[in-house]
């Protein structure tokens, strides 16, 4: 690769910084914000306002040891119905902060493992969602699908519930690296979920494949990325592993020595990119790659495109709703997550509480920022319209950007544009709008070179 020794003059095989899903990050979140403030948010919202659904079903059958979310194990089935009772609880609760007249345009199911619901309690999920919030106007119903744990059965309820869109848990598909990632997911059986969806009439299909991982080489990631483009995804998010043992014990179980050097990580990606970008996918953002009829092929060329911590995305409600542990709801106001270990969350929710942790307030100069930030990471560009411009702090960062990369990035006095060469510098570049003083804490950060 070209530029590689520029790169690493910039820092990037060194630094580490936030994903930024957000801005502010969220380990900015505190316990300040609290469920008052919430219900105010929650009241400001217009008596027609279009939200989304975020759910969060925090257990695994297994746990990969790749992995570094919120998920907990279980062998049975005997937490999973409670948690759906508790789940439809708060959303009542929820609910009745927002007016009559709100309308629900995205339901999404996350985790965890969505799947590992049964038929009956996926049905008793939706059914109970539905009841609560309405789902006439829903443009798009979304699932994470782990096809290790799922059958025609559960994919069918889906179906009925208005399933429009899976995203498909691959990561690699050759046994060595599966083995080293406790993950082992045959083609055969990916396939056979895939063909399960389009028979039931689903073909929008993401799929998640992952880079960096332990004994990948440039070829298995090309077996792999091969076999995945014959299934004829519309999106594939190319996400790169961070390997943070320090927030997740499981990832102690990777063997260290058999990962890919930093420029080495940098290399596979570029290969798997310019793979991509030859079968006809348009790159979205950063690890992103979508077929250009996809909606985020049309949101990116409209310059639509969002960040949110579902990661890119084309929906623009300014109201994500998150129900369920750990779930991180974005509002106008700002963040706010919801108590993350299970447990506390069924007493809080048992209790006929609000199940918020913490979170925070966005404030003028936030906002100003968390807009530079989204169009950096979404088209390696920002524009500044006037009042950031005239935000003294937000000038100074872009100064010393301009200055720190000189050579990478072009500012013009209104317009900040990073060289082709240098965007995978864009993480980097971006943590310089973050206030120093809460800059990066290793344990909660990652490498830039992901």
């Amino acid at each position: 690769m070209k530029h590689v020794s520029d790169l690493s003059r910039f820092g990037l095989f060194d630094a580490k910084v936030p994903r930024f899903t957000s801005y502010p990050p969220a380990n900015w979140f505190s316990e300040d914000i609290t469920a008052d403030h919430v219900r105010t948010w929650q009241s400001t919202a217009p008596e027609d306002a279009e939200i989304s659904l975020y759910v969060h079903i925090p257990f695994c059958r297994r746990l990969c040891w790749f992995c570094a979310c919120r998920t907990q194990g279980t062998r049975n089935d005997a937490p999973l119905s409670p948690y759906v009772d508790r789940v439809l609880a708060e959303a009542a609760r929820v609910r009745r902060g927002f007016g009559a007249g709100v309308r629900v345009r995205r339901l999404h199911l996350g985790g965890g493992t969505p799947t590992i619901l049964s038929a009956p309690l996926l049905d008793r999920l939706l059914t109970g969602l539905r009841a609560v919030w309405g789902f006439d106007h829903i443009d798009e119903f979304s699932v994470e699908v782990d096809p290790t744990d799922v059958g025609p059965a559960r994919l069918a309820m889906l179906a009925r519930h208005g399933l429009s869109r899976a995203s498909l848990g691959i990561q690699d598909f050759d046994p060595q690296v599966q083995a080293a990632i406790g993950r082992e997911q045959s083609q055969a059986l990916t396939q056979g979920v895939v063909d399960d969806l389009r028979g039931l009439g689903i073909g929008a299909l993401n799929f998640d494949l992952l880079y960096g991982l332990p004994f990948q080489t440039a070829q298995t990631l090309d077996a792999t990325l091969r076999a995945a483009l014959a299934m004829a995804p519309a999106r594939i998010a190319l996400f790169g592993y961070a390997h943070v043992p320090w927030m997740s014990k499981r990832q102690s179980l990777i063997p260290t020595d058999a990962l890919p050097k930093p420029q080495a990580r940098l290399a596979l990606f570029d290969q798997a990119r310019r793979t991509l970008l030859g079968q006809g996918y348009v790159q979205i953002g950063i690890d992103h790659f979508a077929r250009p009829d996809d909606p985020l092929a049309r949101a990116f060329h409209a310059r639509t495109l969002r960040r949110s911590f579902q990661g890119y995305t084309d929906d623009t409600a300014p109201w994500l709703v998150g129900l369920g542990a750990s779930a991180i709801s974005t509002y106008p106001q700002g963040f706010a997550q919801n108590i993350p270990m299970t447990g506390k969350y069924a007493a809080q929710v048992d209790a006929a509480a609000p199940a918020i942790w913490r979170g925070y307030g966005l404030s003028t100069h936030d906002r100003r920022k968390a807009d530079l930030v989204e169009q950096l990471m979404c088209y390696h560009a920002a524009t500044l319209d006037a009042e950031q411009r005239a935000d003294a702090g937000i000038m100074a960062d872009i100064a010393r950007i301009a200055d720190r990369f000189e050579g990478a990035v072009t500012w013009d006095g209104a317009r900040l544009e990073i060289a082709r060469w240098a965007q995978p510098l864009v993480r980097l570049i971006t943590v310089q709008l973050v206030t120093p003083a809460q800059d990066t804490q290793a344990e909660r950060t990652y490498s830039a070179a992901i």
